[in-house]
């Protein structure tokens, strides 16, 4: 990621606030209150916004009712819009309590990206006006989410907002990021799902990115890992109740005992199974290559050789029709058996700050299951993760088990 005229913000908070945060007229006059405190207080500020709750979903149906095959050009044309509305009436919100404010969208601050429509990268910010703006004790309201590439709109995936403000936060040197949610933090897994999950103060940089990238919805992982590639100090508040949040820390700061920290989960997930009578490491090499080109991002993937040859992973069950349309063509070139696929399943990952004993974590987790009737359909371990497949209907009572059998209440 590459800037132009960087100046140093030391004492710069750049402040992102989700769907949740901005979703009504009142919740936006409640953060607008909020930014408007901290600005009387003395403290420099640039704001990223998501759309507000709800808005980006009901612009992908309304696409999808035109053309359910519709252009991913024009798609990010459609859903970039539900940021520039919020960004909007913050700035008004601003406006009305005398504060100087300016709404801001990609294009006009030159967030470059690449030309992946739907799932962007960024590469390159110009912070030339963002630093006018600031001298000028102008707060910037900048439209998360998306990105400019030859004058298309692009954008960055779900939960693109976070990568947006720390990547802002990475060019102007910003003293820290925080991503303002619905929760008081990170917790040891979701406490939507576990009443007894337990907010962490911090937690290193590399297990945020573990948690991130298998499920948790507090960050996006392209955030996280921003965040470990430019050293931006990150944390995680809520913008509905008052806390120091959760900080986000170089790894080297936490204790890397290898104990697991906390639970990620992904739903709505599909284990798709391939068979093939020829054991050709190459076949599945093929398959996983073409599928990830096409930005279908496949997990917990296993091989078993025995005397045929067999590869499972699973996918988000919104990508199933395009990964079935794929397969179906690569199959009928390679001699592999009719796909089959099991849905309706959930991924749950344990995760931890260091190596894991992985033989002894995946033991106790499959004995716990076991004793409570969950049928694992897929398990694998890597590095700093354990993760298991089972049938989404057992989720809760599979949490609330795995959440006391590691004592992830006494952290």
């Amino acid at each position: 990621m590459v800037n132009q005229h960087k100046l140093s913000c030391s004492e710069l908070i750049v402040k992102k606030f989700g769907g949740t945060s901005v979703g009504s007229i009142e919740r936006i006059e409640a953060v607008a209150e909020q930014i408007a405190h901290a600005y009387h207080n003395g403290e420099q500020q640039l704001i990223v916004l998501s759309a507000m709750a709800g808005e980006t979903n009901r612009l992908l149906s309304l696409g999808a009712a035109i053309n359910p095959h519709a252009n991913a050009r024009e798609m990010d044309m459609l859903v970039a819009t539900g940021e520039q509305v919020s960004i909007a009436l913050m700035a008004m919100a601003l406006h009305k309590r005398g504060i100087a404010a300016r709404s801001l969208i990609a294009g006009q601050i030159k967030i470059t990206t690449d030309a992946h429509h739907g799932r962007a990268k960024i590469e390159r910010i110009d912070t030339e006006l963002l630093n006018e703006l600031l001298a000028a004790d102008i707060i910037p309201i900048v439209a998360g989410f998306q990105g400019v590439q030859q004058g298309d709109i692009t954008t960055l995936g779900r939960g693109g907002s976070d990568t947006t403000a720390v990547a802002l936060a990475a060019v102007l040197n910003a003293k820290e990021c925080q991503i303002y949610t619905d929760v008081a933090g990170v917790f040891t897994t979701d406490p939507n799902l576990e009443a007894n999950a337990i907010k962490l103060a911090k937690i290193s940089v590399d297990t945020m990115f573990e948690m991130a990238r298998h499920g948790a919805k507090v960050l996006h992982p392209d955030s996280v890992d921003y965040a470990r590639r430019y050293q931006v100090p990150l944390r995680v508040l809520s913008s509905f109740e008052q806390g120091s949040g959760t900080l986000i820390v170089p790894s080297s700061l936490v204790d890397e005992s290898g104990q697991v920290v906390g639970m990620a989960v992904s739903r709505s997930q599909v284990v798709i199974h391939l068979t093939s009578v020829h054991n050709s490491e190459q076949v599945w090499d093929n398959i996983t290559t073409e599928l990830n080109e096409l930005g279908i991002e496949t997990n917990l993937l296993t091989k078993s050789n025995t005397s045929t040859s067999s590869l499972s992973f699973t996918v988000d069950k919104s990508w199933l029709d395009a990964v079935l349309l794929k397969l179906e063509t690569m199959t009928q070139q390679q001699k592999i058996a009719p796909v089959k696929y099991v849905d309706n399943q959930v991924r749950l990952s344990l995760i931890s700050n260091g190596l894991l004993n992985q033989v002894d974590v995946m033991s106790k987790a499959q004995g716990e299951l076991n004793n409570i009737d969950v049928d694992v359909n897929l398990m694998s371990a890597s590095g700093a993760k354990v993760a298991m497949v089972f049938c989404e209907s057992k989720l809760n009572v599979a949490i609330r088990t795995l959440h006391n059998a590691f004592q992830l209440n006494n952290q």
